[in-house]
């Protein structure tokens, strides 16, 4: 993640590639990890158009990384197999994985026969 995110910083227009862009992690929180990226510019007058490119250039490299930006934000009704990279990233092979089911009385079964008195647990 690190390296992408310097990526991004470098295919952005008027951020300098010397200093190197970097990354901190500042935190791992619940659901999701937190970075810093941190790069630098001679024309700070254009930070807006600055943090408009860089950010799409971040999407676009985590995209063409296989990497699926989500939050605790977003929110969808889906089975957690489609992954939600846009399709022209996708490898030509890609096939979406089946949906896989396995019904709660399988789970019971193997729970119930490992703490059995025979299984000595």
């Amino acid at each position: 993640m690190h390296q992408v995110l310097i990526n991004a910083a470098l295919a952005t227009n008027e951020i300098l590639a010397e200093p190197l862009p970097f990354v901190f992690q500042t935190s791992l929180d619940d659901f999701y990890v937190s970075y810093e990226l941190n790069a630098y510019t001679n024309k700070p007058m254009l930070m807006g158009s600055i943090y408009s490119q860089l950010h799409q250039n971040i999407q676009d490299k985590c995209n063409e990384a296989g990497i699926e930006i989500l939050s605790p934000h977003y929110s969808a009704i889906r089975d957690g197999n489609q992954i939600t990279i846009p399709e022209n990233y996708l490898s030509q092979d890609y096939q979406t994985p089946g949906f896989r089911l396995s019904p709660l009385d399988n789970l019971f079964k193997q729970f119930n026969e490992k703490n059995t008195p025979e299984s000595g647990e």
